[in-house]
């Protein structure tokens, strides 16, 4: 049984899943935090996580170019920490990949009702569901260049949303009430900037899924440095323009919890029936499936890396004839459409079901990130001569500076979502106790030097 996967992508490729994989965050999610936080607040947490992602990335691609291996961070923290350090990475990675896409299924579902109020949200969620499941099986460059084709008409698209607000944006309609909670910045404001985080984090949430295609990459020690540099610039500063623009369009407050903040605030400047309005709504949907669609592909390769290292299932490795892991992709997708499906049945923390799902993710994405940094430094020390073509830039600072904030973002995460927390420790319990049973299964999967280190020098 083969579980090589084919190395076939250049940097525009990766370029379009970093930024592609993110691109949705900046369409939708992110308005929840000005229900916390206010426009004001909300950008304090938008600029602190920023500066958390921006060092953790330029610290990430150090690990990603020395060790170009399906599993991302479970490869990092397996070889730094061993077995048990791997499988804290690897399920935090998986519930990350795996819950973010029944958030996107369901916006995809939103923009289409504001066109066909008369179709079920649901519906549209599972039929991209089964679309893209379909297409990320036919293989991985036609799902790459899709990829990059979506993301690249999202990113313009994104643009001209600025640029068509900016006529009617008012700085004053960004701050009026701009901290919640009070009439002016104290305590409540300051609760409500770490309330905000899960959905500040939305912004960029995913970005780091581009190291999962690292074994599909062409001479992933230059490609890689390229799309996270040039991706985390991109992200950021769409983010700040999208935030900013679509506050200063009205009244915020209408936009604050709603699955499709971006068309409604356009629909302030320029009215319900204009062109501009629906272009966005049809366009939009391609930043919505460009991360969709990404995201498949991310959690796919984490459930393959994992199967073939044994700490899932065998047959989760397994690859189709067009050199894809077919039955990971499925795995994760009926996952996905269950989640959906609970949406009205099960309730959070009285959250909607998009919250509860991005609040799900970002626990997995914050204890991904702690663990990646510790793997960081731990391999600086016990691997010097790990050949590294990319070195983290300010050395320990620069990693220090992401390891801290990330572990400031998980006190604020457990302390503001109790119930989601610890469903997200009964996710990773569970997956400890698989891993106890099937030693076995580990000890007799195909070797991989890249997740034990033998063959460095």
């Amino acid at each position: 049984m083969s579980t090589q996967l084919k190395a076939s992508l250049g940097p525009l490729h990766l370029w379009g899943i970093a930024v592609g994989l993110v691109i949705s965050g900046e369409y939708f999610g992110w308005s929840y935090g000005w229900g916390v936080a206010g426009t004001l607040g909300f950008l304090i947490t938008t600029l602190l996580v920023a500066v958390m992602y921006v060092s953790f990335i330029f610290s990430f691609t150090e690990l990603t170019t020395a060790i170009p291996h399906a599993g991302g961070p479970f490869a990092y923290s397996r070889r730094a920490f061993g077995e048990k350090g791997g499988l804290i990475a690897g399920m935090a990675t998986l519930i990350e990949f795996v819950f973010a896409p029944p958030a996107i299924a369901m916006a995809i579902g939103a923009y289409l009702n504001v066109q066909f109020p008369e179709l079920s949200t649901n519906l549209v969620a599972v039929g991209a569901y089964v679309i893209f499941m379909g297409l990320n099986i036919l293989g991985v460059t036609l799902a790459a260049t899709f990829e990059l084709f979506v993301t690249v008409l999202a990113v313009l698209e994104l643009l001209v949303f600025m640029g068509v607000v900016a006529p009617g944006f008012s700085f004053s309609n960004f701050v009026l009430n701009g901290w919640a909670g009070s009439g002016s910045f104290g305590m409540p404001a300051v609760s409500g900037i770490f309330a905000a985080i899960p959905f500040a984090i939305w912004f960029f949430l995913a970005i780091e899924g581009a190291a999962m295609a690292a074994e599909e990459a062409k001479d992933p020690k230059r490609t890689i440095p390229k799309a996270y540099v040039s991706g985390i610039l991109t992200l950021v500063f769409l983010a700040m323009g999208v935030m900013i623009f679509a506050g200063g369009a009205g009244d915020w407050t209408k936009l604050s919890n709603i699955n499709d903040p971006l068309p409604q605030a356009m629909k302030m400047i320029v009215g319900a029936n204009s062109g501009w309005l629906h272009m966005l709504v049809w366009i939009g949907l391609f930043g919505l499936i460009a991360s969709f669609h990404g995201i498949i592909l991310g959690y796919s390769r984490q459930f393959f890396a994992l199967s073939r290292a044994g700490y899932l299932p065998a047959g989760l490795s397994k690859l189709s004839r067009f050199q894809t892991p077919h039955r990971a992709i499925i795995a994760g997708g009926l996952i996905g459409i269950a989640s959906i499906y609970s949406d009205g049945i099960i309730n959070i923390q009285g959250m909607s079901l998009t919250a509860a799902m991005i609040t799900m993710a970002v626990f997995g994405a914050i204890v991904m990130y702690i663990m990646s940094m510790l793997s960081l430094f731990k391999l600086r020390k016990t691997e010097p001569a790990l050949e590294r073509p990319f070195m983290a830039p300010g050395f320990p600072i620069v990693p220090a500076m992401a390891l801290v904030i990330a572990v400031i973002c998980l006190i604020a995460m457990a302390w503001f979502n109790p119930v989601i927390g610890l469903i997200f420790l009964g996710f990773m319990a569970m997956g400890f106790i698989y891993f106890h049973f099937t030693h076995a299964q580990r000890a007799n999967a195909p070797a991989d030097s890249l997740l034990s280190g033998e063959t460095s020098v």
